[in-house]
């Protein structure tokens, strides 16, 4: 995702940058003719262009709306996606607590943060078609990780652990069933913006709708020289590069903007999203944990600062995915 608002010229325009070329030739041509050999007659109507430019800017601002709306729901999963990863840290963190030291309850609550944490990286990278085995290594045990990297749908499979892990929860008498009934809602949600994004991802923006927008507007811009170029000479060249990189660049936008999930830097920044996850999960995690020794082992306070909490400085790159 773009983070700075000074975006540069050249990224902006580095993207039609060959249609730029073509059209300035293209009407550097036009007015040659017209200026030098005097080929008078080649001029149209400009209400032609005009009505033509009318009708796809009402076409491109309507795809581009459809493209928003698209990005905008994927970005609006996300955010439930980390409400529920902090509600799902937390009842795991609350439900389970004890008076005394169980070894089970703290190997319990181990694995479905780290769990939630994996599954939050995987699922981006799933959605953007990559590899998440470096993260699984770093949080999954063992069995964990041949589990997970044995099927197609690694998410899904991270869910079924930690559904499993959660009936064994109750069976072991850790939580009871209002809390087991609740904390499965919260991987029922998850599970359910997981399958958003898939649709989301799966569901190609119709291709004829965006190829008839497309020729109409090398048709526009075709006919644009040939209207304006009998009011304004030799400024039609500069006129029609001006107007041409305007549509283009809403046309692009809306491109770049349809496809969410598609590691370009418009995307919804789901690593950034994750790391977030990932701080928080660890910050309560490792807070909760430094309490119950604080409690139970009279430990000092100020042991559960520096050990226990992850900080991340802050990145300085152009975009973050």
């Amino acid at each position: 995702m773009l983070l700075k608002s000074n975006i540069p010229f050249s990224y902006v325009f580095g993207k039609i940058k060959y249609e730029m070329l073509v059209i300035l030739l293209y009407a550097t041509t036009i007015a040659v003719l017209y200026n030098t050999y005097h080929y008078t007659r080649i001029t149209i109507p400009i209400a032609v262009p005009a009505i033509l430019g009318t009708v796809i800017s009402l076409l491109l601002g309507f795809r581009s709306n459809q493209a928003y709306d698209r990005w905008w729901e994927a970005r609006h999963i996300w955010g439930a996606v980390v409400n529920d990863s902090r509600t799902l840290a937390r009842q795991v963190m609350n439900f389970t607590q004890d008076s005394f030291e169980n070894e089970g309850i703290m190997a319990f609550q181990d694995r479905m943060i780290r769990r939630q944490i994996a599954w939050t990286y995987s699922l981006g990278r799933h959605l953007r078609g990559q590899s998440c085995d470096r993260v699984l290594e770093k949080y999954l045990n063992k069995d964990e990780l041949q589990y997970a990297q044995g099927v197609d749908n690694v998410p899904s499979a991270l869910m079924d652990l930690m559904g499993r892990d959660l009936k064994l929860a109750m069976e072991e008498g850790w939580i009871n069933r209002f809390q087991q009934v609740e904390m499965d809602k919260t991987l029922s949600r998850l599970t359910d913006a997981m399958g958003k994004c898939e649709r989301i991802k799966n569901t190609v923006f119709p291709r004829t709708y965006s190829l008839y927008i497309h020729m109409a507007l090398l048709l526009f811009i075709a006919l644009l020289p040939f209207g304006v170029i009998e009011y304004f000479g030799l400024f039609e060249v500069p006129l029609v590069v001006a107007i041409s990189a305007c549509f283009l660049l809403i046309e692009k936008m809306a491109i770049h903007l349809q496809d969410p999930f598609e590691n370009k830097p418009t995307d919804t920044p789901m690593t950034t999203i994750a790391k977030s996850i990932e701080k928080n999960l660890l910050q309560l995690y490792g807070l909760e944990t430094a309490r119950r020794k604080w409690v139970h082992k009279e430990l000092i306070h100020e042991d559960m600062q520096e050990e226990h909490i992850l900080r991340y400085k802050s990145k300085k790159d152009y975009y973050v995915l």
